[in-house]
């Protein structure tokens, strides 16, 4: 995150769509065929999950529900890191540093989802 967006309420719910938002224009920039269709299917709904329940969790009827939202994000992040690393071998060299950068942020949402589960002191 840059100094712009520093120390907001909302900063991750930012983070979060603007993660979505550059996944799909990295799956638009991919060559058409029958698997970057399918997994990139995949990583869109996944990476777009990753913010909406986020937004759920930020309205949780309890700890427990707030719990459990944040691992869905949690879960849904790393699922993204799987779609964005089976794409590898179909990323043209021109946007490959893309899906690279996709990766390491999918991961970076992890660690923090992952933060937060362990803080909330729940079950993992």
């Amino acid at each position: 995150m840059t100094g712009k967006d520093a120390g907001r309420p909302n900063d991750l719910q930012n983070r979060t769509f603007r993660f979505a938002r550059d996944v799909r224009q990295f799956i638009s920039a991919l060559p058409r065929n029958l698997s970057t269709v399918a997994d990139g299917s995949q990583v869109i709904r996944s990476s777009g999950s990753v913010g909406a329940n986020y937004i759920e969790a930020q309205e949780a009827l309890s700890r427990k529900d707030f719990a459990m939202r944040i691992k869905i994000c949690r879960k849904e992040a790393k699922e993204s890191s799987y779609w964005l690393e089976l794409l590898s071998e179909q990323t043209p060299k021109a946007i490959a540093t893309e899906r690279e950068r996709l990766e390491q942020e999918a991961t970076a949402l992890l660690r923090i989802f992952s933060a937060m589960v362990n803080k909330l002191n729940v079950s993992a």
